[in-house]
This record gives C-alpha cells, structure tokens and sequence, in this order.
C-alpha cells in the first residue's frame, strides 16, 4: 500500500466513531463466544447444560475436563451432529453475508446493496430446484451442489455482461444484476411449473425461504473454508475500498487498481454468497442491515467495518436460528421469514437515526 493510499484511508476512517471501534470488536468477540456456547444449549430436548458441555469436550479431545459422565449415543449424537455444525453454520452464513453486503454496498457506492444484488440467489435457486425436480440427484449434498453451480453460473453471465475486465459503472452492475436475477427466477418458475408436484415444490419452497436444518458436519466446514477465504481476501482490500469512498478517479491516483480491485472483491462476494446460499437457501436481510449497524456503531472504515460486520452477522444469525428452531416447536420456522420481519421495522429505525444525524 502506496504512502498516499494509507493517508486517503486514514482520512476515510478519520471518524467521531472510529475511538470506540477496538472496544466495539472486543465486545463482539467476546459476544460471538458467548452466543457460540449459549446457542449449543438450546434446544427442544431435554438436555442438561452439563451433558452438552461433556459431549462437546469430549469430541474436542478434553475429555478430562467434562464435567458430566459419557451421555448416551442418541443424545451424543443430536448435540455432536446436529446442534454444533447448526450454530456453526449459522454464524459462518451470517458472517459471510454480512461481510458481502459491506463490501458490495463499498464497490456499488449503493448503501442499499447486498449480498443477493449480482443475480447469485437466483442462480442458486435455479440449480437447486434443478436437482430436486429433474432428479439430478438426491440429498442435501446434491442440492448444495446443485445451488452453488447455480450461482456461480449467474456470476460468471453477470461478469460477461459487464465486460468482465473492462467493468462498468456501478449503476451498469446493479442493472444487470436485477436482470439476470429476473431470468433466473423465470427460469425457476418454469422448471416448477412443468416438472414439480406437490412434495417437491413444498420442500423448495422451504429452502428457498432459508433454514439450516440440514447442517452437517462435511457441508459446514465446506462453507467455512469458501467464506474465511472469501472474507480473507475482502479484508486485504480494505485500503481500496477505503479509497473508493473518494471515487474512482481520486482511488485510481492514489495508486489503487480500481479495475482489478473492484473485480476481485465481486467475485469473492459472489463466491461467499453462493456458499452461503447453497448451504442455507436465501436469508435476506442480513447483508443489507448488519453493514450499516456496524457504521453507526464504529464508523466507515473498512478494517473495522468487515471483521466487525462478521462477528455481528455471525452472533445475529446464531440467535436468530436458535429462536427458529425452538418458539414453535416441534414445527420450525424458515429462518429468512424472522430475518425479514425483524430487519424490515430493523433497517427503518436506522434509516431514521441516520436521517436524523
């Protein structure tokens, strides 16, 4: 990072917020813990806290420090292969889509970008729905893979489109992004129509509206692996995206490859939400709301804002699914309902005390 790079950065995060950032990322790691270990706790079966706190220390190789003795195999296997990859994937999915909507809403210049803006959704939706009515495979593996074909497939269209090095205006991105999700979900819509009864279509529809009641452990810790990589190579691009909040040609002078760097943090956005929506279906809100939560908590700036946006994704959406799986049981909620009808009246409170300011 070049001299004038690092003083257009500073001028960025030169803000009345940016003193109370640190103790804002102390607070959200050690709250991300806290949910992690409060979140593995709940459930509808009758489990004592003890017997989790066992099983979980066992299967970390601690078993002398458990304090209860070995639990049954039925019970040790709901809290080892269930509960945990759960909360897991729930805190990766949030992180990961949070971290997306911070980077998109910087590379756009558009506050109301998320993670769901370069047709990627959609995609995914296509080729989940894909594997459910055309029989391309079966399981919650074929599905996953299925979805993240999907998206990837809309990425790569959405990148042609634009002319791939040669990006265009950020107005150029957003209307092609609305427009190869559009075809897509024409595309969804057809395949239901002609091929799904009424098993199927309900079951995509579940989905579609996001849950994390398949999580395991292989498709856990493949999500993770996308989104650290993913949410890795955003906060490296931190400077730029720093400089962009100068424009372009005031980012290009100051020595950034706005071209290269623009690309690269689309496709690693791209990437982390089509891992995220291929593990969990579609959960909206969360990118679109967490970005701008962190920028009145702790300013602008891109060093605190992305791994603060990821610890803040992960600790919403942990709670979220804890209260999905739990309110109206034995029925579960889709996760993406409750991130709606919280985000929604969410988002307009910010709006208001941001107008306010």
């Amino acid at each position: 990072m070049t001299v004038a790079t690092a003083v257009a950065a500073e001028a960025v995060t030169a803000h009345p917020r940016r003193a109370r950032g640190p103790a804002v990322a102390v607070l959200a790691s050690a709250g991300l813990v806290a949910t992690l270990v409060a979140a593995v706790l709940v459930g509808t079966a009758d489990i004592g806290p003890l017997d989790v706190v066992g099983i979980v220390l066992r299967h970390l190789g601690l078993e002398a420090l458990a304090p209860s003795p070995p639990a049954a195999p039925l019970v040790d296997s709901l809290v080892w292969q269930s509960r945990v990859p759960r909360v897991l994937l729930a805190g990766v999915v949030g992180a990961g889509l949070a971290v997306c909507g911070a980077v998109l809403q910087s590379v756009t210049r558009n506050p109301l970008a998320e993670p769901y803006l370069l047709g990627v959704s959609s995609g995914a939706s296509t080729g989940a729905v894909a594997v459910l009515i055309l029989g391309w495979g079966t399981g919650a593996v074929a599905l996953s893979t299925g979805a993240f074909a999907g998206a990837v497939l809309a990425f790569g269209i959405v990148l042609v489109l634009i002319g791939g090095g040669r990006v265009a205006n950020p107005a150029r991105v957003v209307l092609t992004g609305v427009l190869v999700s559009q075809f897509f979900s024409a595309v969804t819509s057809l395949v239901l129509m002609l091929g799904g009864d009424a098993d199927s279509t309900r079951g995509f529809t579940f989905w579609l509206l996001g849950s994390l009641g398949g999580a395991r452990w292989p498709q856990t810790l493949l999500a993770a692996g996308i989104v650290l990589a993913g949410c890795a190579v955003c906060a490296a691009l931190a400077p730029a995206m720093d400089a962009f909040e100068l424009g372009w040609d005031a980012a290009a002078a100051l020595g950034i490859r706005v071209t290269a760097a623009r690309i690269t943090l689309m496709t690693a956005a791209a990437l982390v939400t089509a891992a995220a929506v291929a593990a969990s279906g579609a959960i909206g809100f969360v990118g679109l709301l967490i970005p701008h939560v962190v920028r009145i908590l702790a300013g602008p700036g891109h060093r605190l804002l992305i791994p603060l946006s990821a610890l803040t994704g992960a600790i919403f959406l942990i709670w979220v699914d804890a209260f999905a799986r739990t309110a109206f049981a034995p029925h579960e909620l889709p996760v993406g309902v409750i991130t709606a009808l919280l985000g929604a009246p969410a988002f307009a409170i910010v709006l208001r005390g941001a107008a306010a300011r």
